[in-house]
């Protein structure tokens, strides 16, 4: 009978611990169109290393993403977006996990607050070039008229 309750307790506990085991083996999930688009800090950030530095996330259709911060050089991260525990993350080529919390137009991202753009800075935009970034991520990134859409409350409830 002891044996039925310590295991009962081993997979209660182990049943919401879903992990990813690095960047190859997360799933590249379309995530909704309320995060695609050209993410950009707006102003000094507490997640960067200057108020000067600036980061963008751009994020495509398809999952893919690129994570571009600039302050006295430009590091330009790919990934991808994907579902982990019912919680919208992007996962980087680094097997960095990072949530994506997006509270109306705003998107909470790696420590920082970002706000949807039309297009990445310059810079980025070069990264994406030189860095010969996927192609759906580059055609994201090009300027578009400005769209409209609802935006959901995504929570992520998880300390990293």
């Amino acid at each position: 009978m002891k044996n039925w309750i310590i295991a009962g307790l081993a997979v209660t506990a182990l049943s919401g611990c879903a992990q990813l085991e690095g960047y190859s083996s997360a799933v590249k999930t379309p995530p909704p169109a309320s995060l695609v688009g050209n993410w950009q800090t707006m102003g000094p950030q507490k997640g960067l290393v200057s108020p000067e530095a600036r980061a963008s996330l751009i994020i495509t259709a398809a999952g893919d993403t690129l994570d571009c911060r600039q302050w006295q050089r430009v590091i330009a991260k790919p990934g991808k977006t994907t579902l982990l525990d019912g919680d919208w993350v992007n996962i980087n080529n680094q097997s960095r996990v990072m949530p994506l919390e997006l509270n109306g137009s705003v998107l909470h991202y790696d420590k920082l607050t970002l706000s949807k753009v039309n297009q990445p800075t310059t810079e980025c935009q070069k990264a994406l070039a030189d860095n010969a970034a996927p192609a759906a991520v580059q055609a994201a990134a090009e300027p578009t008229a400005a769209k409209s859409g609802k935006h959901y409350s995504g929570v992520f409830n998880r300390a990293n």
